[in-house]
């Protein structure tokens, strides 16, 4: 029988259920039998005030017709029916680092709900993303799924909870114990309409997948998104598919474009 090397990123509990659940564990953290850890988060760090989405922003303030610091060219990919958007303002292309700031739309505008620092791919950011470049992907995506560890908080999304599936996913360390009690699938190179953990990549394992919104621990991901406990909790219980929710995420010069 053929022997497979679990990634440092996925837990080594992966070798019960054999090949296939060794795949599948080892993309649903965005890699593939690889050598990255697996959506790992880290130490928060503020945004600069001044900026678009900056943390210093009132909940509950309107902002205008349009999402703040997103320019022509991301915000034409924002379907026209969206009415809940969740904004990650990366603080560089090659930062870990970022903003998430939950925008809702009332009437014509877009109201600021609430926001957490946050963290994404420990080399930044990049519009070609590929398995194993511990990038995240710059775009807008579809929020369609979500599930965890723990039991379903009151998410508006259809929720999966699998405690084995989830877990055997898990570095053995203690700082990564929580990482998937709760999950948002973003729809990267997914199936929608399947569990997070499902290890399905229409576009090809080369593309990556398995890119999540899920709890932040302090320190950059492999591809992941990643924001408090009380963020995850807050997204859960808001993001509703009747509002098609999209996650707008970049760098901010990216996400400023033209």
């Amino acid at each position: 029988m053929r022997m497979f090397t679990v990634p440092r990123s996925c837990p080594r509990s992966v070798r019960r259920g054999g090949v296939r659940h060794a795949i599948s564990t080892a993309l649903a953290c965005g890699v593939l039998l690889a050598g990255a850890a697996a959506c790992d988060q880290a130490a928060e760090r503020k945004t600069p005030g001044g900026a678009p989405g900056a943390a210093s922003a009132r909940p509950g303030q309107a902002v205008g017709s349009r999402l703040p610091g997103v320019g022509d060219r991301m915000w034409s990919q924002v379907p026209a029916g969206t009415r809940q958007a969740v904004v990650v303002y990366g603080e560089g292309q090659e930062s870990p680092d970022s903003l998430v700031v939950l925008y809702q739309k009332q009437g014509p505008t877009w109201v600021r709900t609430a926001s957490w620092p946050a963290h994404n791919g420990r080399l930044g950011w990049t519009e070609d993303h590929s398995m194993d470049d511990e990038r995240s992907p710059v775009g807008v995506f579809t929020l369609t799924d979500a599930g965890g560890s723990l039991a379903d908080p009151g998410s508006r999304l259809r929720y999966w909870q699998d405690d084995n599936a989830y877990s055997t996913m898990l570095l053995p360390e203690e700082a990564h114990a929580h990482d998937f009690d709760y999950v948002i699938a973003i729809d990267y190179n997914r199936l929608k309409g399947a569990p997070p953990f499902d290890w399905s990549r229409p576009d090809g394992v080369e593309r990556g997948g398995g890119i999540w919104l899920h709890l932040d621990h302090g320190d950059g991901t492999s591809a992941c998104v990643t924001v408090p406990e009380a963020g995850m909790k807050k997204l859960l219980r808001t993001l509703d598919p009747a509002d098609h929710p999209v996650v707008v995420m970049g760098d901010r010069e990216h996400l400023h474009e033209s």
